[in-house]
């Protein structure tokens, strides 16, 4: 690996930060996305059942506070439950959106990776291009310096697609993973709303 590494050259440097950085984001995500943990499968039929007992107690609000971002959403709905629909339904958007912000949290970035990685790649060919025509001499060219400036340009252009192919296919299942959470978050929110008002037994 070391010697890919010094083949390659200086170029490749950013490129290697940009994959470890990317590997670290992915496997956060990976963790922290998972559906269990964001929309516990029963909680609302829990917190249902014990609204219907005791209605919504400060007890109730703060373990759903605490529970997960999905109760997270119910105790704001909760909190506001003695107000009309639309307050409740404002405050429960208010902290939908709180939590939507932290399931995205790190995707701009892994976007940028994804982005950014080909352009190093192909700044690490335009490096080695030039040390390739720079080798280039009217008395013949160094075969040793001109088989550097290939292994630049080539290893920067595949390292840069390397990190950045996974990296697109991440950020976009991780985008496409977080809509699907928020749209069944939005569904038990709304679940909450009609129990609440009334216009669900």
């Amino acid at each position: 690996m070391w010697a890919i590494i010094e083949a390659a050259g200086w170029p490749i440097w950013p490129i290697i930060i940009a994959s470890v950085l990317a590997l670290g984001i992915i496997g956060e995500r990976l963790w922290s996305l998972r559906s269990k943990e964001i929309v516990p499968s029963g909680l609302f039929d829990e917190m249902a059942r014990e609204w219907k007992q005791q209605g919504g107690s400060e007890a109730l609000v703060n373990r759903m506070a605490l529970h997960s971002p999905l109760g997270k959403v119910f105790a704001a709905g909760l909190r506001n439950a003695d107000g009309s629909r639309e307050i409740m339904k404002e405050s429960i958007e208010e902290a939908g959106r709180a939590v939507t912000g932290d399931l995205e949290r790190f995707l701009t970035t892994l976007g940028t990776i994804a982005s950014v990685s080909p352009l190093l790649g192909l700044l690490g060919t335009v490096i080695g291009m030039v040390e390739i025509f720079g080798a280039l001499k009217p008395s013949g060219g160094s075969p040793a310096e001109l088989a550097h400036g290939i292994s630049v340009a080539l290893y920067n252009t595949a390292m840069g697609l390397i990190v950045a192919i996974p990296s697109m296919i991440f950020h976009r299942h991780f985008r496409a993973k977080v809509d699907q959470l928020v749209l069944e978050m939005e569904m038990q929110a709304i679940k909450l709303v009609e129990l609440v008002h009334g216009e669900r037994k």
